[in-house]
C-alpha cells in the first residue's frame, strides 16, 4: 500500500504563503475542483471523489488524526461510473458527509503540496511527502518539518483530522458517540 507523510494548516492569510510555495516549487500551480464523498467505515477512511466533474477516483486510507506530520496508507482507484457507485456505496456503507473544495496542487520534489479553499472553512495547506518503498516514517518526518519552516508554518497553524471532520461534525468515526449529530446527506449524482 502506498504511504506519505502529511500535515494540514489552516491559514489565516494564503497570500503569505503563496509566494514561498512559488519559488520552491517544482511544477505547478494546477487547480483542481473537488467533491469528496464519505462513506462509513469501521476502519480507516473511505470517500470517492471528483475532478473536475471529469473523472472521479475511489480513496481509502488509514491515517491518525493528530496535529503535526503523520503517515497515511492510502490506496486510490480510477473510477469509470461514479454516479453509480456513489449510489451503491451510499446504499451499502452510508453517506456521512460531503467536502467541496479548490485544491491548487505544486510540486516540491517528492511533496505533493495543496493549497486548498474549502467550502464552509476556508484555507488550508496540506503536505503529502510521498514515500519511496525504501524510505522511512522519519525521513518524511523530516521533509515535512523543513518544508514547514521554510513555508513559515507554525505548530499553532496544524490542525487534526480530515475536513469532513470539521464541517459541522457531520462525520464521526464509529469509536465516537453519534448524539448530536446532524444527519446524513443522501448520494447526489455528479452533476
Amino acid at each position: 500500500m502506498p504511504r506519505n507523510v502529511e500535515i494540514k494548516a489552516q491559514l489565516p492569510r494564503r497570500a503569505d504563503v503563496e509566494d514561498r510555495i512559488a519559488a520552491l516549487a517544482d511544477s505547478g500551480p494546477v487547480v483542481l475542483k473537488q467533491v469528496d464523498h464519505f462513506y462509513r467505515v469501521d476502519e480507516g477512511r473511505l470517500k470517492l471523489r471528483e475532478i473536475n466533474g471529469e473523472h472521479a477516483e475511489l480513496i481509502f486510507y488509514h491515517r491518525a488524526d493528530l496535529a503535526g506530520p503523520k503517515t497515511s496508507d492510502y490506496r486510490r482507484v480510477p473510477v469509470a461510473h461514479p454516479a453509480d457507485l456513489g449510489q451503491l456505496l451510499g446504499e451499502a456503507l452510508q453517506v456521512v458527509g460531503t467536502v467541496k473544495k479548490t485544491r491548487t496542487l505544486y510540486l516540491i520534489g517528492q511533496t505533493r503540496l495543496h493549497l486548498d479553499e474549502v467550502e464552509g472553512l476556508g484555507d488550508y495547506l496540506e503536505l503529502e511527502v510521498v514515500l519511496e518503498a525504501s524510505q522511512t516514517e522519519s525521513i518524511g518526518q523530516a521533509i515535512a518539518l523543513e518544508l514547514m519552516t521554510k513555508l513559515g508554518i507554525r505548530q499553532e497553524d496544524l490542525v487534526e483530522g480530515a475536513y469532513i471532520d470539521h464541517l459541522g461534525r457531520e462525520f464521526a468515526p464509529p469509536s465516537l458517540p453519534t448524539q448530536g449529530w446532524t444527519g446524513v446527506r443522501p448520494f447526489r449524482s455528479f452533476a
